[in-house]
């Protein structure tokens, strides 16, 4: 809409300029010769005054309809952001719940650790122990 305003108000500017500009009471545009009488020259103007008020009108509700898209966004983007901070908020204070209960807990393990043995060596799934049995 704010295009279409801008090439009214323009359209409507030169269209005065054209007028003011002209000496006599014959215009010639895109090569057409024109001599309008003081009725066609009023219609003329008020015509041209419409399309000037027109765009401007136009002009003016695109700022209007923008502003408020971009207010309603940047409101969006504050909420999100609000949202993110809770979020990370929550996050720290889960994790320093965890931490305290991790430091309150006795370092125990469950399972219990079995010994390695270095002359134990596993051969295609197996001991070597065992495989030496199973070709005898």
């Amino acid at each position: 809409m704010i295009v279409l305003g801008l090439i009214l108000v323009l359209l409507a500017g030169a269209a005065i300029y054209v007028v003011a500009m002209e000496p006599d009471t014959s215009y010639t545009v895109f090569g057409y010769t024109f001599q309008p009488s003081h009725l066609e020259m009023f219609l003329t103007g008020a015509v041209t005054a419409g399309v000037l008020l027109l765009g401007i009108s136009l002009l003016a509700s695109g700022s209007r309809r923008s502003a408020a898209r971009r207010r309603k966004l940047r409101e969006v983007r504050h909420q999100a952001d609000d949202r993110v901070a809770k979020l990370e908020d929550e996050k720290r204070q889960l994790e320093r719940k965890l931490h305290e209960d991790d430091s309150a807990a006795p370092a125990t393990d469950t399972v219990p650790r079995q010994a390695t043995h270095t002359d134990d060596h596993l051969v295609a799934g197996r001991p070597s122990e065992e495989r030496s049995r199973h070709k005898a």
